[in-house]
């Protein structure tokens, strides 16, 4: 089979770009309601578990919305990465966009986790 020459043609990387957008997008919005639910001062925002008593750490809604713009800025330049180098090797890209869906979900569990303990 045949790889196809151009990054838009190829339906590995267009699945891939699909599940990246979906999954950045479903952070965001998660966070967003989460965060329009009820009173937004003293958010926890960190957990530290070697500070013992006073591992959890409070902050303001732009902490936590400081997922967001990094749900944002792992889909941009995953992508761009991804584009410049399917030119070189198509499975590093491939590589690139599989390692930027699993980086996405990990940033919407945890900012989920820190959500709940509100």
């Amino acid at each position: 089979m045949p790889e196809p020459k151009n990054y838009f043609h190829d339906k590995v990387i267009l699945l891939l770009l699909a599940v990246n957008f979906f999954v950045a997008f479903l952070a965001s919005v998660l966070i967003l309601l989460r965060l329009g639910d009820g009173p937004s001062n003293n958010l926890i925002v960190q957990y530290r578990s070697n500070l013992g008593l006073s591992a959890y750490k409070t902050g303001s809604v732009n902490d936590l919305l400081e997922f967001v713009l990094f749900a944002l800025l792992v889909l941009g330049i995953h992508f761009v990465l991804s584009l410049r180098t399917y030119k070189i090797e198509r499975q590093l890209a491939i590589t690139i966009l599989g390692m930027s869906v699993l980086l996405l979900v990990v940033a919407t569990i945890v900012s989920n986790a820190l959500l709940v303990l509100r």
